[in-house]
């Protein structure tokens, strides 16, 4: 699988080669910030096979947390692209980034739903999990 995809103003890009590992909906309450209040769409894709091709997204970690996450966004829009988690090797590529969105094919699991909002619809049958799957 290749795709590319960037911000919402294109100062930021990247190209992402590798089979997804995992594809879900996020329904922490930070993907809820970054989101707008929605469970966040991702796919977990290997690191080695993801690169910026155009700009430099900007970086953020909170220093109050301990294996607190980097978020990746754009300066310029805001656009939050990727997600690093501290020992989890893949990239959390945000699905909304890509240029042709119908490639993720939709969720496999909900993830976080501890934190969920009563107004986030988990689709029926779909695997759920209080926190992150096992993986």
């Amino acid at each position: 699988m290749i795709v590319e995809g960037g911000c919402y103003c294109g100062a930021v890009r990247y190209r992402a080669e590798g089979e997804p590992i995992f594809k879900g909906q996020c329904h922490c309450r930070a993907c809820q910030h970054v989101s707008g209040g929605g469970p966040n769409l991702f796919v977990l894709l290997p690191r080695d096979g993801f690169k910026y091709i155009a700009g430099a997204p900007k970086q953020y970690t909170r220093t109050d947390r301990a294996l607190a996450v980097t978020r990746e966004f754009c300066a310029d829009c805001g656009t939050h692209l990727t997600t690093l988690r501290p020992g989890v090797d893949p990239v959390i590529l945000k699905i909304g980034t890509l240029d042709d969105p119908s490639v993720f094919g939709g969720a496999s699991a909900a993830v976080f739903v501890a934190e969920k909002q009563d107004f986030h619809v988990i689709p029926d049958g779909m695997p759920s999990f209080e926190g992150m799957p096992p993986m």
